[in-house]
């Protein structure tokens, strides 16, 4: 009989052979989970559970006999077809299939390894970040460093520093008088001496006796004793940080149908996700737009409807607003993000791209536009047009702005496309 215990353990024990298993199969568990993260809805991403991986990734190294050659010899039973002496013809090699096998018998199963939260999030997130974090004011909180800060009598073993405890050890044994081996080995071999020669009796028992009471201070004075333990002391200090702010602006007019909001809070979904995951000291600031632009809370910025004109620039200048009054750029690092189907009042794509330029990109790090596309276009396959606010911008583009531009139509662009606006080391020009 076997059993196979399949509940997840929630207590923690075998952690060791998890964390080496998650090692081993890294690149193998990564790749399931952008694949898992990929067909999730925005809102499970950040949960853990199931990923499945093939069987063969996981299969440990070992050594068997090769069926392709060597010298056997077999002990088979009585039959009516072979004598001792024949020659029997090598059987064929490889394993048989069953319904599900491919064609050469190579098939191979999935194997389902389930993850935490925190695992899922360690995988999805580790290749992402803000670029160009540049730390131009710091505070001394929420991350902490160790640093050594002497020893100390009492602590874990781990942390047992040896060489400090020998040496402890031996300046008390040498003040307390404990006698050394080569001492005691001199006496031992001095007695065996006198034994065998049967001679000066008076001697012998004199050596025995001083044996005896080196044997005897010996055990009283132990080589490690617990006053010479000192086991290392760390001190734990705060580090500097850097403090970044996140600005979201969404269109939510008029011109926006249900579809390209749907993919627009889908973005700015994985970005909160992302942030709020990777980052202790990154200020998020939700701004929605019409006509009119608006500071709004997260709860109303993903859920509220409104519907209505559109006037980019006033989400622009509600950013610049908001940056010089509670995050002045010699202090904060400052990121952005905008969605919008580019339909702007034409006469307002010249004054936002201006804007763009002269005034929100140089307060900026790196400064993400993303343009939505119909849905009924999309579904005719279409790609996603460009819009007279797309050309504004495209014209502000150039080396060594902090800035990068991407078209989505469908909800399974989303996850591909925001990877490559935050993926490690974007470049400063990156446009679709």
């Amino acid at each position: 009989m076997r059993i196979i215990d399949r509940r997840l353990d929630a207590s923690g024990k075998s952690l060791a052979n998890r964390q080496r298993f998650i090692r081993r199969a890294k690149n193998v568990v990564r790749q399931a989970v952008r694949d898992a993260a990929a067909a999730r809805r925005i809102r499970d991403i950040g949960e853990g559970g199931a990923v499945s991986i093939p069987a063969g990734s996981v299969h440990e190294p070992s050594f068997h006999a090769s069926p392709e050659g060597g010298r056997r010899d077999y002990i088979l039973p009585g039959n009516k077809h072979y004598v001792a002496g024949d020659r029997i013809a090598r059987p064929p090699s490889g394993g048989g299939k069953g319904s599900e096998g491919s064609a050469d018998g190579s098939g191979e199963d999935q194997f389902s390894f389930v993850l935490t939260r925190e695992e899922f999030l360690q995988f999805f997130l580790e290749d992402l970040e803000l670029p160009d974090m540049a730390k131009r004011q710091v505070l001394g909180e929420e991350k902490e460093a160790r640093h050594p800060a002497g020893f100390r009598t009492t602590g874990s073993p781990a942390a047992l520093s040896v060489p400090r405890t020998l040496r402890r050890s031996l300046s008390r044994r040498i003040a307390l008088g404990r006698p050394e081996r080569r001492e005691l080995d001199r006496l031992r071999a001095e007695i065996e001496a006198l034994e065998r020669s049967g001679r000066e009796p008076k001697r012998l028992a004199e050596l025995q006796a001083e044996l005896e009471q080196l044997l005897r201070r010996a055990r009283t004075i132990p080589f490690i004793d617990p006053v010479d333990l000192r086991f290392r002391r760390l001190d734990i200090h705060p580090e500097p940080t850097a403090q970044a702010v996140m600005f979201c602006l969404m269109d939510v007019s008029g011109s926006m149908d249900e579809h390209m909001k749907d993919l627009a809070k889908r973005f700015f979904s994985l970005l909160y996700i992302f942030l709020s995951h990777r980052y202790k000291r990154v200020a998020i600031v939700f701004i929605r737009h019409t006509h009119e632009a608006q500071e709004v809370d997260e709860d109303t910025f993903f859920r509220s409807r409104e519907s209505g004109g559109t006037v980019v620039s006033t989400a622009l200048r509600e950013m610049e607003r908001i940056a010089r009054a509670r995050y002045p750029a010699d202090q904060w690092n400052i990121y952005a993000a905008q969605a919008s189907d580019g339909d702007n009042v034409s006469v307002d794509n010249p004054v936002s791209a201006e804007l763009l330029r002269g005034t929100i990109l140089p307060m900026c790090q790196y400064y993400a536009y993303l343009q939505v596309g119909r849905g009924d276009g999309e579904r005719l396959g279409r790609p996603v047009q460009e819009s007279g606010l797309w050309r504004a911008y495209d014209g502000v583009l150039g080396e060594g702005v902090p800035m990068a531009m991407r078209k989505v139509g469908d909800a399974r662009e989303i996850y591909p496309v925001f990877r490559e606006l935050f993926a490690r080391k974007t470049g400063s020009r990156a446009k679709a």
